[in-house]
């Protein structure tokens, strides 16, 4: 059956072709084209919709039908100054018909054909017509036609680069799952290489290996306040033998690796941003208050240590397990943002995997790496109970750790206060401190050494605070805010651009602002560029979402480097110098 009806498509064709040649043909589609832009310019994308209307009764076959013997509907192009770049056909009917055993897939009535076409950069400018053919084959319920096409031409102007040009019929491509070319990003290149590395690799060296790449997150500006942190915890929190400071730093790293890897799994498994839970107002106020609550600990208030009951069951005193512990589970969340290439590879990896036992793993062990400078640290701050001449001054060193953690605190709440609040609070707060600490404090000031230390740490202080609240003009790029427009514009007329995906909570979004971004040098070599900021602090909102799938964004900060060809050139996933910046700008065409 199928073979007879295969010539009898055949023959049909063939005779269509010569009843053209007459004008013979009846034609059951009628189209109207459609553009996405009024102009367009050399080198750049336009997309396209075809409206086709199908005569009544009639129907025409998908561009994937289910018989061989049926002809499918296709867009074609004929024009040596444009190519197609992709299709999207509608979405089909399944409909059952005398002449075939089984459903057929077809269209009917009105139904639209989108399509991407890339313009040459050698194209004049001036009118150009694009000529846009559509062959198809018409049934109705009895029987099908012999195939043929339809004919139209879209007239397009074609202008140079610096005209600018709008959208139009908006209300037709929104309705149309058709997209531009994707920038072309380097992340895969990050990926390919501890993918690869991982996959070549077996359980222990790929734990080994996360493992030392957590320990090259230490160099990462973002994990900076940890440093603080576990100064004033520790300071005051063991009873100076060294081996119980081991145990309280190790619980520590644990609850930190605990937390990391089950952010990290999450994040990978749903394709979120890594660190979001820091731009969370209740995580935020959570964290705060654990560290007043730490704080008020150290004021002398009273003392974090597990429940009694456990502690008699233990067999002695365990004072601070229960705290060092639960206080590495909150690290873990401010570790969380510290995003880099090998972290933004590893976030990748473990989600193409899907593997979560694997994940947690490879996650637990990387926070390990991250943890390890801080045991020692923990043990190291610990020791100063161990001290000779201990006394009053071990409070005073108390106090300081509790205003360092009140201190981390408003460091920590600062991304969700108003800006003119969260531009004062924490110098304000430094100097009242160490006001407190030089005039009102009167422990151990009989002791020279200390005294000498407290006036200097509160004098640095000070200096600090003073240098925080002193108004500076600082240079800048010619910064803009991003919306499609704006870059689907910087896109059509070839214009380089720049990108920068920053959040409020991100450190190193901070001092790429501060350090290099504000280099003279850098501002003068992104004068050619289209420079587009994107705030990513609120990265659950469904806008920030749309944007984050759009340029495969994990973390911050991210910053984009793309060429006048709208290609990707360059990533960067963390905190560059302006040197080296600049060396990464030059490769920019």
């Amino acid at each position: 059956m199928k073979k007879h009806l295969t010539i009898l498509a055949l023959f049909l064709f063939l005779a269509s072709n010569i009843l053209a040649q007459f004008g013979l043909t009846t034609q059951y589609v009628s189209t109207k084209v459609f553009s996405s832009f009024d102009k367009v310019q050399p080198n750049s994308e336009i997309k396209i919709a075809i409206e086709l209307n199908i005569l009544e009764q009639y129907h025409i076959n998908s561009n994937k039908p289910k018989d061989e013997f049926l002809i499918p509907t296709e867009l074609i192009i004929k024009s040596k100054n444009v190519s197609i770049v992709s299709i999207t056909y509608p979405k089909a009917k399944d409909v059952s018909f005398s002449f075939s055993d089984e459903l057929v897939s077809v269209y009917e009535g009105k139904e639209f054909i989108g399509a991407v076409l890339k313009i040459s950069d050698s194209v004049n400018v001036g009118i150009m017509e694009i000529p846009i053919e559509i062959s198809y084959q018409a049934c109705n319920d009895a029987s099908c036609m012999a195939p043929t096409s339809v004919l139209d031409t879209l007239r397009v102007e074609v202008v140079n680069n610096t005209t600018p040009i709008n959208e139009v019929n908006q209300e037709i491509f929104s309705n149309l799952n058709i997209s531009y070319t994707p920038v072309q990003t380097t992340i895969e290149k990050n990926d390919d290489g501890i993918a690869s590395t991982l996959e070549s690799s077996g359980l222990l060296l790929s734990i080994l290996f996360v493992f030392l790449g957590g320990l090259a997150l230490n160099l990462t500006p973002c994990v900076y306040p940890l440093i603080p942190i576990t100064i004033g915890y520790f300071g005051g929190q063991s009873e100076g033998k060294t081996s119980k400071l081991f145990v309280l730093g190790v619980l520590y790293v644990l609850g930190m690796a605990l937390t990391y890897s089950v952010v990290g799994v999450v994040t990978a498994m749903s394709g979120a941003i890594f660190g979001t839970l820091l731009q969370n107002p209740i995580v935020i106020i959570v964290i705060a208050a654990i560290f007043v609550v730490l704080a008020l600990s150290m004021f002398g208030l009273y003392e974090i240590k597990a429940p009694d009951s456990l502690i008699t069951k233990a067999g002695g005193a365990r004072t601070g397990i229960f705290g060092a512990f639960f206080m590495g589970l909150t690290m873990g969340i401010v570790a969380a943002p510290c995003i880099g290439p090998f972290v933004l590879g590893l976030v990748t990896y473990v989600a193409a995997k899907g593997d979560v036992f694997y994940g947690f793993i490879m996650f637990f062990f990387l926070a390990v790496g991250l943890g390890v400078p801080y045991l020692f640290l923990a043990i190291f701050s610990g020791r100063i109970k161990s001290l000779p001449r201990a006394g009053f001054w071990m409070e005073g060193v108390r106090n300081i750790f509790g205003f360092i953690l009140i201190g981390m605190a408003i460091y920590f709440v600062n991304p969700i206060l108003p800006k003119i609040i969260a531009n004062y609070l924490l110098p304000v707060f430094m100097i009242g401190a160490s006001i407190y600490l030089l005039f009102i404090d009167k422990l151990a000031n009989n002791l020279t050494g200390y005294r000498i230390f407290k006036s200097i740490f509160s004098v640095l202080m000070i200096v600090i605070a003073t240098w925080m609240l002193w108004p500076v003009e600082k240079s800048a790029p010619n910064w803009e805010k991003y919306s499609t427009e704006n870059y689907e514009t910087a896109l059509q007329n070839n214009n380089k651009i720049i990108i920068d995906f920053y959040a409020d909570w991100c450190i190193p979004c901070k001092e790429l602002d501060a350090l290099t971004f504000s280099d003279a040098k850098v501002i003068s070599a992104l004068a050619n560029f289209k420079s587009l900021k994107v705030d990513m602090t609120k990265s659950l909102s469904k806008e920030t979402e749309i944007i984050r799938e759009k340029f495969n964004i994990v973390g911050m900060p991210t910053i984009l480097l793309i060429d006048s060809k709208g290609n990707e050139v360059e990533r960067l996933t963390g905190f560059m110098n302006a040197k080296e910046f600049l060396e990464m700008v030059k490769k920019v065409n």
